[in-house]
């Protein structure tokens, strides 16, 4: 059975950093493209950013560019997603997601979400 577990969310004020992670069983993640995609309140996912099976390339909207970060241990069936100078327009359920191939804004798995609040 896919697992997807998010953690690391929280609450934050604005211009601060979270490191969210993802554990994934069930799969050969180390084969996998993975992304992470977000849920603000009120508003439907949107894709966010991607990385390929190896982590050798990476993908991001517009909207986190140059802010977010995201990266993968393999070894460890592990996916991260570094978040720099939050803003509240950030604040959303972030879910980690297998997609059909890199790049892609669909998603064939979907993890329960970690909760990111950012706010003074």
């Amino acid at each position: 059975e896919v697992q997807l577990v998010e953690s690391g969310g929280g609450l934050v004020q604005p211009g601060g950093s979270l490191r969210l992670s993802c554990a994934a069983s069930g799969f050969t993640f180390s084969t996998n493209p993975m992304s992470w995609v977000r849920q603000a309140p009120g508003k439907g996912l949107q894709w966010i950013s991607g990385i390929n099976s190896g982590g050798a390339s990476t993908i991001y909207a517009d909207s986190v560019k140059g802010r977010f970060s995201i990266s993968r241990d393999n070894a460890k069936n592990t996916l991260y997603l570094q978040m720099n100078s939050l803003k509240p327009e950030d604040t959303a359920v972030y879910y980690c997601v297998i997609p059909p191939r890199y790049g892609s804004t669909t998603y064939n798995y979907r993890g329960q979400g970690t909760q990111v609040t950012v706010s003074s």
